[in-house]
């Protein structure tokens, strides 16, 4: 049985025997119930979980790894190492975790940062910061319009449901648990994610309009780890709204991590 075939196993056996008790779990398959939140939400899976740009979150400099349109990856940084963020096409959305790589409970927070910067929408020079309220990325660079979202939540199979999608659907939300898994870490709880390059502006009377990113293509975000870091990242699965593009398409990403060396923040 492949582990993406154990995973669906898992995901429809969570409900009580006869007796009322749970079922029998091995360690490995704990720490994956775990990884991936409760039982309500393993409804499907892709590939995520079975890959990795590396199993460790280790990548190698200056090397561009891919994050399949639909899928997520995870990285580890080093503090003052950087992440480079490419839209091949100009129309993706990234949503994108960080996570203290030391106490993964400190985690990038957008409710901490829009009260840190004062505005909702970060700009380059701009950091970033934790439920600690401690700068945990910076963006050194931007070559977007510099319109993204750290207001709407990840997309998760309850979304896709009130959309009336019937079955299950990727997620950006299992996407960030399969990724942290995929290196060896597990993540249950999904904090509200900086959503590079997805344009939902807020309107004089308080109204979200949903539009197609206004990014160009292989448009870079360069962000800056300012303590040791984890970086998950999921190529939005929304393919009902147009937050990726009128025709509702998704589409790949890009990413390098360059050493801290490499650039001048």
């Amino acid at each position: 049985m492949s582990k993406l075939e154990q995973w669906f196993w898992l995901s429809k056996a969570h409900s009580p025997n006869k007796k009322g008790s749970r079922m029998c779990y091995t360690t490995e398959e704990e720490k994956l119930r775990s990884a991936l939140g409760s039982a309500a939400e393993l409804k499907g899976f892709n590939d995520t979980l079975v890959t990795s740009a590396s199993p460790s979150g280790r990548v190698e400099f200056n090397k561009t790894y891919r994050i399949p349109a639909r899928q997520g990856r995870a990285v580890i940084l080093k503090k003052n190492e950087y992440l480079v963020l490419a839209n091949p096409t100009g129309r993706q959305v990234c949503d994108l975790w960080a996570f203290n790589a030391e106490n993964q409970a400190e985690y990038m927070s957008m409710e901490h940062s829009r009260t840190a910067l004062n505005r909702t929408i970060p700009r380059e020079g701009d950091k970033l910061v934790t439920n600690r309220r401690r700068p945990i990325l910076e963006v050194v660079a931007d070559s977007s319009a510099g319109i993204h979202d750290t207001v709407i939540a990840a997309c998760d199979v309850y979304r896709y449901e009130e959309l009336g999608v019937e079955g299950y659907h990727d997620n950006c939300s299992d996407n960030m648990r399969m990724a942290m898994y995929a290196i060896g870490r597990t993540q249950a709880y999904v904090p509200s994610p900086f959503n590079v390059w997805m344009n939902v502006p807020v309107e004089e009377n308080g109204a979200f309009r949903w539009l197609p990113p206004v990014s160009k293509e292989r448009d870079e975000i360069v962000l800056k780890a300012c303590m040791p870091t984890i970086i998950a990242m999921s190529a939005c699965p929304q393919d009902i709204t147009v937050v990726n593009g009128d025709s509702k398409t998704t589409h790949p990403l890009d990413f390098i991590v360059k050493p801290a060396s490499s650039l001048t923040a």
